[in-house]
């Protein structure tokens, strides 16, 4: 039986990132001994000093699901605790364009009379991430939530990234940045949130999944139970593209339905976390689900509010979210978490936080 135990650490020493160091336990070891280590480790593991480390250290996390103990690596990815980063193109979005089609009446209306009041108030609200994808990536983050348009008077296939405005990234550039990174780390495993769709037709969607088929190849997992990690490993597989398109799921093996998500579209803390809580005690999805631990700021909001930016409110609430973040326990249970996707994922300890709760799944 493999237990997992932590490497050696001595006193005063500097402290370095943790990692499992996996051992068979000889026939001789007691239960209680078993279950002994593994509390340490976990206690070990989610400590604020650990945790601390990591979050200063962002490039720690980049191989974090190839060093998880392998008793995890035969639990499905929903039962895992995935850290995700919600709205993960905004970092570039254009100072140049024009409002979302999808945007209210009077928001465009702003846009076009007052461009140089609107656009960068705009922009305040809009961008949810420093981090660009691969430093993302790098950080942990292995949900990324991506909505997708075609950019009025853009050229026919050129597909842009969308958050009230349109980024200066393109989708396929995007892809490809994905999977070159996921070539240097073939053991971990992103889930692909493609959604959203603005002024998207037919003949876009099969472009954009032939572009996804094309960039990511083998690595494409197929639809069907969710996988573990081990399973993955087996075949060479590392992403899940999960696509809120039903017809385009249909027609495509490689696409997975949309994967649900709890948005509480809220900009107070404490409304947002009572909204988490709501759902939780409706009980939590069969499959892979996000909870978004993220605020929004309404238009009513942010004209009362002119000064303010999304950046501002998001950190004046961390404390609160970060608490509730660490209280979180992923696995089979009805009120247990799987992904937790948040804005500004480079900022305080969120990454780390969420990766620290797998180790909660040791105790069991």
């Amino acid at each position: 039986m493999h237990t997992c135990s932590l490497g050696p650490h001595s006193p005063g020493a500097p402290l370095d990132l943790p990692h499992l160091i996996c051992s068979s336990a000889g026939p001789g070891s007691a239960a209680v001994g078993r279950r002994v280590t593994l509390l340490r480790t976990v206690h070990f593991l989610a400590s604020p000093a650990v945790i601390g480390v990591m979050a200063s250290s962002p490039h720690l996390n980049s191989d974090w699901m190839s060093m998880l103990c392998p008793q995890l690596w035969d639990l499905p990815l929903h039962h895992l605790s995935i850290p995700g980063s919600r709205d993960t193109m905004t970092y570039c979005l254009s100072r140049k364009s024009p409002i979302s089609h999808s945007e209210s009446r009077l928001l465009k209306v702003l846009g076009k009379v007052l461009p140089c009041v609107t656009l960068p108030m705009v922009l305040r609200w809009s961008i949810t991430q420093t981090l660009d994808v691969t430093e993302q990536l790098d950080a942990g983050v292995r949900y990324l939530d991506l909505c997708i348009a075609h950019m009025p008077g853009g050229s026919e296939k050129n597909l842009h990234f969308v958050h009230k405005v349109y980024s200066t990234a393109l989708v396929e550039d995007t892809l490809t940045d994905i999977s070159e990174w996921l070539q240097k780390h073939p053991q971990e495993v992103i889930i692909l949130a493609c959604r959203h769709f603005e002024d998207m037709t037919p003949h876009l969607h099969e472009y954009l999944v032939t572009c996804i088929q094309n960039i990511f190849g083998d690595m494409l997992c197929p639809r069907g139970e969710v996988p573990t990690l081990r399973q993955l490993w087996a075949h060479g597989q590392q992403v899940l593209v999960s696509y809120e398109h039903e017809g385009s799921v249909r027609r495509h093996r490689e696409l997975w339905p949309g994967v649900p998500c709890w948005w509480a579209d809220q900009v107070n803390t404490e409304a947002l976390i009572s909204y988490l809580e709501r759902m939780k005690s409706c009980g939590r999805p069969g499959g892979l689900f996000a909870a978004g631990v993220n605020l929004t700021g309404h238009l009513t909001y942010v004209l009362a509010h002119l000064s303010r930016s999304l950046s501002q409110v998001t950190l004046a609430g961390l404390p609160m979210l970060t608490a509730w973040v660490r209280e979180q326990c992923p696995g089979s249970g009805s009120r247990c978490t799987n992904i937790i996707a948040g804005d500004f994922v480079g900022a305080g300890s969120f990454v780390c936080d969420v990766i620290a709760l797998n180790w909660k799944l040791l105790r069991s």
